[in-house]
């Protein structure tokens, strides 16, 4: 549909439509041609419509890679999110997240290659995009530890003390760098990940005693 073949010179004129649109036709010309090689001109031609209707959407071809991002996000959230609807023990949900979130890492990187590139700049760039993101996955592993506390699972005081213990430890095995770093080592990920988590949920369980974590 892309970058080969012009779509109607008549876009949709719904709003949320074109703007899918518009990254559809960014992320599409970004594998093929990479970050650098992509502008607001290519996304409009893609499209066959003008830049400046880009521009009404997004202010800028930044802009528009940041939404990019945004959206790999809220896929990942949204597997995350699986493991808070879905039933059994939370050790074993937690350990599962942790796992799936890792495996759409690198999912990415090895079939996506430029988007993932994008991904990792962006991550490093713009550290309020990156803290929404990190509120939202600790609330969902929140959401999971209190269930399992008030199963019995755990004995635990602070529940959001406890998540932020899960995303600090877990960080290595999600973060897009450290992501990378472990595929280039050959590191056995699964395993490491299983044995930090395990850890983490058999101190929950004996009731260890966390110390509040401030909120940023």
């Amino acid at each position: 549909m892309f970058l080969g073949m012009q779509t109607s010179s008549h876009p949709p004129n719904d709003d949320n439509s074109f703007r899918s649109l518009i990254l559809e036709a960014a992320r599409v010309h970004v594998r093929r041609f990479g970050e650098q090689k992509t502008n607001v001109v290519d996304i409009a031609k893609a499209l066959g419509t003008s830049h400046t209707k880009i521009y009404r959407h997004f202010r800028s071809k930044a802009e528009i890679f940041d939404a990019l991002v945004q959206e790999a996000m809220r896929d990942e959230e949204q597997i995350a999110r699986h493991f808070v609807t879905v039933q059994g023990p939370a050790a074993e949900r937690l350990e599962g997240m942790i796992l799936a979130l890792h495996a759409r890492k690198r999912e990415r990187l090895t079939g996506d290659a430029e988007l993932y590139e994008l991904y990792r700049r962006v991550v490093d760039e713009r550290p309020d995009i990156v803290a929404a993101y990190a509120r939202s996955m600790t609330q969902l592993a929140a959401q999971i530890i209190a269930d399992g506390a008030d199963k019995g699972e755990f004995r635990l005081d602070d529940i959001s003390a406890a998540a932020c213990v899960v995303r600090d430890a877990v960080t290595v095995f999600v973060h897009p760098a450290h992501v990378e770093a472990t595929i280039k080592a050959n590191r056995p990920v699964e395993p490491m990940v299983r044995n930090v988590v395990r850890s983490l949920v058999a101190a929950f369980a004996a009731g260890v005693r966390l110390e509040p974590v401030p909120q940023s």
